[in-house]
């Protein structure tokens, strides 16, 4: 009786499977011929699909050619898409000038997410050159229409005093907008800007408030931040252990100031035996990320052993540069999924928004959005659910290589 209840519920898991493959191919079906008819949402969304390989296999060609299509169509979501795959030399040969191009033109349609990105470009000067004005300019752009990442940027100019004099009001005010909309990087700078006395009075309490908000969402540099403030007694009784715990959760997502604050506790032993194998691995890693202080630490610990009993340094070494290598390619696949993750909610939103105006408006007045139809908005909202559980589970694989422990991060 029980084989067969197990093979009555095997089967109907298949049909589930089968139904839900069968769905996504009407779906696919529909973009399809929607998208030939010249619908530019069905071109971006069609384009999105095989950007992301889902339901499909990825094909930046293939995507690149409907983005295009959407593109040329003046629809500012293919142009901001395809402006990213020119930035990123994604399917296409990297040119930041043409993805430039592309931002502005999707900009000055009043695309939020455009906005951010060229001013990205102008703040770096990866489109020529430097210019902060310009970059202001379209921040500011993008955070009145409340892009959180922007609010933040704005925040970030006014602290750093990139156009004049440093205003930490002003920039307190823009990250406080930011964080209220859920912006784990402007939470950590409000803390940092507390824990510091910028203008406020200096507070460890409302620092760790901060921090704490920020690590919640797996901010790297709130993390550090806590381990900081645990080892250093600042708001909180002195806990080598429990900074150790943030240390490593940062690390885990390659924080090079988590890894160099972690080979410190080994070399001078608080917390945990010292271990000089331990602390060269840590400042190593951190010390290949360019970060300043782990490379002297590094020269002195190597130092260290290089003067101890034969062989030590060589093995020692041979040990660690595994460890690093390791860790490298763990934060090359950490960023990789981190940027994927963001690109499919942002995926996930636009095609929310392009549904709300196919339901709000009239189709058939909207430039190259007709042939979806009836059921486009339906259709659009399905496409936001597939990005959805794409986004979910790429969480769970990012959840298990930002895990990383004690035994986990020892050289061995």
């Amino acid at each position: 009786m029980m084989s067969l209840k197990l093979s009555v519920a095997a089967a109907l898991i298949v049909i589930g499977v089968s139904a839900a493959h069968a769905q996504d191919s009407d779906d696919l079906g529909l973009l399809r011929s929607a998208a030939i008819a010249g619908d530019a949402r069905a071109q971006f969304t069609l384009a999105s699909r095989y950007y992301r390989g889902l339901g499909v296999q990825q094909d930046y060609e293939q995507a690149v050619e409907l983005y295009r299509q959407g593109a040329d169509q003046g629809f500012a979501p293919a142009q901001v898409r395809l402006g990213q795959m020119y930035e990123h030399g994604l399917g296409l040969a990297q040119s930041y000038g043409r993805a430039m191009t592309l931002y502005r033109m999707a900009a000055v349609q009043g695309d939020p997410q455009a906005q951010y990105d060229l001013a990205m470009l102008y703040e770096t000067g990866k489109g020529g050159r430097e210019d902060y004005a310009q970059a202001l300019e379209w921040f500011r752009k993008a955070a009145e229409q409340g892009e959180p990442d922007a609010e933040e940027e704005v925040g970030y100019f006014y602290q750093r005093g990139f156009l004049g004099a440093r205003d930490y009001q002003q920039a307190q005010a823009w990250y406080k907008r930011a964080a209220e909309h859920d912006c784990a990087n402007a939470q950590n700078q409000l803390g940092y800007m507390v824990q510091l006395g910028l203008g406020v009075s200096q507070d460890y309490v409302q620092a760790l408030d901060w921090y704490y908000k920020a690590a919640a969402q797996g901010n790297p540099n709130a993390q550090e931040n806590i381990g900081y403030m645990y080892q250093h007694g600042l708001g909180v009784e002195v806990d080598y252990l429990e900074a150790q715990n943030w240390f490593y959760k940062a690390a885990g997502q390659g924080n090079s100031n988590a890894e160099n604050q972690l080979g410190y506790l080994y070399q001078y032993g608080l917390g945990v035996p010292q271990d000089f194998v331990q602390a060269l691995a840590w400042y190593r890693m951190a010390a290949d990320q360019d970060n300043k202080t782990a490379m002297d630490n590094l020269a002195t610990v190597s130092a260290i052993l290089k003067s101890g009993e034969p062989g030590v340094w060589d093995s020692a070494n041979a040990a660690v540069q595994r460890a690093a290598e390791m860790q490298a390619a763990r934060r090359v696949r950490i960023a990789n999924l981190q940027r994927q993750i963001i690109d499919l909610e942002s995926d996930a939103q636009r095609e929310e928004s392009l549904a709300a105006d196919l339901s709000e408006s009239n189709p058939q007045a909207v430039k190259g959005t007709n042939a979806l139809g009836p059921l486009g908005a339906l259709q659009l909202r399905k496409e936001a659910n597939h990005f959805r559980a794409e986004a979910a589970r790429l969480r769970g694989e990012l959840a298990g290589l930002n895990v990383l422990s004690a035994a986990a991060g020892s050289a061995q």
